[in-house]
């Protein structure tokens, strides 16, 4: 096991007059576990197509992190105001062209193997959830962004799994209503993960959609609107269909076919994880306070899903970029990490709720 992180960080960042770098460097190599899986993705689709062997070798990262997750220890450092941002925004730009790379060689796969490889459904199952953890991760991040460019990426990551409405719902709809009954992404107390799953797919996009003609004048426009043709839900959706007919058009159907394969999985891994972010938490008030979102102090988390682990910080200061974000005493903790506890909430369900009700006790939180 590597050594722990914040020891590190730490030691670091009391030097009250070491250089900027010093400071940002260990940081920021931590943080350089966001790369293992996409690398080993991109490598694999490089040198490929490989038989199941191959593939299922690359696979093997997916539970390999899921037991590193398991057994990590806390991370409880706070951030250095001295931090340079720029080595962390050169990790999402980096992410974001791997994302994109994958996407298009998982199209040349297919086209070599057809669909009746074995390898090739392997890697397109990895590449699914490579954009689940990768993808959505580092667009989530840049659609937080105050800079239009960052956010138009954080776009494009998202039309990759076909999700691109999540842009309009999640900063416009999620971070203002979380923790109330109106917010479709809010798990409420007792709700199974099948039960979440069949509501907030469809509640999302309503909103989004909803959203968007508000913002175009007219809640109750009809969808043949003129108005419409600005709407950016069917930018979205035509960005989406875009990439299904591009890769259909330069690898054969079967390109297609895998491109909405891998977009599934990433967006199940997606909500998987939203629907524990806020399990059976009700906001009591206006603002959104850092007891309304669950955290988990797992730096294994931490370092490998661009600081999202932070979320109560992340939801009571949502342009915080995720190298800034902090460590809260008082929010609800998680009893895994965010591999474990997917995992755990999507195919242990019952465990999953007797554990999440026992902290909420622990900590005085009612349903």
């Amino acid at each position: 096991m590597a050594a722990h992180p914040d020891a590190m960080i730490v030691v670091r960042t009391i030097q009250v007059d070491t250089p900027e770098t010093v400071v940002t460097l260990p940081l920021w190599a931590w943080h350089l576990l966001a790369f293992v899986l996409p690398v080993a993705t991109l490598a694999a689709l490089v040198t490929g197509p490989h038989g199941l062997p191959g593939a299922l070798l690359v696979f093997s990262l997916i539970p390999l992190s899921v037991m590193l997750d398991n057994r990590a220890g806390p991370s409880l450092s706070q951030p250095d105001a001295s931090i340079s941002p720029a080595p962390f925004n050169v990790m999402v730009l980096l992410l974001t062209v791997m994302q994109v790379c994958n996407v298009v060689l998982l199209g040349r796969q297919v086209a070599i193997t057809g669909l009746d490889h074995g390898g090739t459904w392997v890697l397109a199952f990895t590449v699914g959830i490579n954009s689940g953890y990768s993808a959505i991760v580092v667009a989530h991040e840049l659609i937080h962004r105050s800079n239009p460019t960052l956010q138009s990426l954080g776009r494009l990551l998202l039309s990759t799994v076909c999700y691109e409405h999540f842009f309009t719902e999640h900063v416009r709809g999620h971070h203002a209503r979380v923790g109330t009954p109106e917010d479709g992404a809010t798990a409420r107390y007792g709700e199974s993960f099948r039960a979440f799953w069949k509501r907030t797919v469809k509640q999302q996009f309503v909103s989004a959609w909803r959203l968007e003609q508000k913002r175009l004048g007219d809640v109750d426009m009809k969808v043949w609107d003129a108005r419409n043709l600005r709407n950016r839900n069917l930018h979205g959706i035509l960005m989406a269909l875009a990439w299904l007919v591009g890769l259909g058009l330069a690898f054969g159907p079967g390109a297609g076919v895998l491109f909405l394969f891998q977009a599934y999985w990433a967006v199940k891994l997606l909500e998987a994880v939203n629907y524990f972010e806020h399990w059976g938490l009700t906001r009591s008030g206006k603002k959104v306070q850092v007891v309304d979102s669950w955290d988990t102090d797992n730096w294994f988390t931490r370092f490998t899903l661009v600081g999202l682990s932070r979320h109560a910080d992340h939801h009571a200061h949502a342009s915080r970029p995720y190298q800034q974000l902090r460590h809260f005493d008082e929010s609800p903790k998680l009893p895994r990490g965010y591999f474990g506890t997917a995992l755990m909430g999507m195919f242990q369900n019952e465990r999953f709720q007797e554990e999440m009700k026992a902290r909420l006790a622990q900590r005085g939180i009612r349903p």
